[in-house]
């Protein structure tokens, strides 16, 4: 168990330190923002669609390394899916992060397993779950 936590943890400090789509992007479709009012950590996530599948990701933002290591993964699982599958993932994570009795599903969720020990800590958890916020604020923006 403790190479498996020691695992999550270069994965997550990877992430931090080498974030995937941290770039904003000059075309996108859909975009949403949050920020955590507790400690100042910010996300924006972009989205570009091609026949309604995501295609490209961009984020913006700082903080924590839970919270831009959490974007950075999440970000990487959503090329490929409709918003739909998309809003699914979110769902899963904010699921596993906030409902810690259910079983998540590991296939979907991949690397974002790596949080899963983050639940010990409530305050935490709200960094985290930041990037399904700005999913969240910009697929409600879509639809508008």
């Amino acid at each position: 168990m403790g190479s498996l936590e020691s695992l999550h943890q270069h994965l997550i400090l990877d992430h931090y330190r080498n974030p995937r789509n941290k770039e904003l992007l000059e075309n996108y479709d859909l975009e949403g923002s949050a920020t955590n009012p507790m400690c100042g950590d910010e996300i924006t996530l972009q989205l570009s669609l091609k026949n309604e599948i995501i295609d490209t990701v961009g984020l913006g933002g700082k903080g924590c390394s839970i919270s831009q290591a959490a974007a950075s993964i999440f970000s990487t699982r959503l090329s490929g899916h409709t918003l739909k599958q998309a809003s699914n993932l979110a769902n899963q994570f904010t699921n596993m992060m906030r409902a810690p009795t259910q079983e998540p599903d590991r296939a979907l969720l991949g690397d974002l397993l790596a949080f899963e020990g983050v639940q010990k800590f409530p305050l935490k958890v709200r960094c985290v779950l930041l990037v399904c916020e700005a999913f969240d604020n910009a697929t409600k923006e879509g639809d508008t």
